[in-house]
């Protein structure tokens, strides 16, 4: 991989919509209004909010399996 290759860019298509969903999903249960394409207006709390819902519905979604 060349040096100024970006990382963490090598999901496919399916699993990067599916990912996406999946934060708008965790977005609307804390009440963050989440636009199509750039967010970086949101705030730190904001961020991660969503953040810790994603982490805390993966969660819950292993221990009910």
């Amino acid at each position: 991989m060349p040096k100024h290759a970006k990382k963490g860019n090598n999901r496919a298509p399916q699993s990067r919509d599916q990912l996406n969903k999946f934060k708008v999903e965790a977005a609307s249960e804390v009440g963050v209004n989440l636009k199509q394409g750039y967010n970086g207006d949101l705030t730190a709390k904001e961020a991660g909010q969503i953040g810790g819902r994603m982490v805390k519905n993966m969660v819950d979604k292993y221990k009910n399996k």
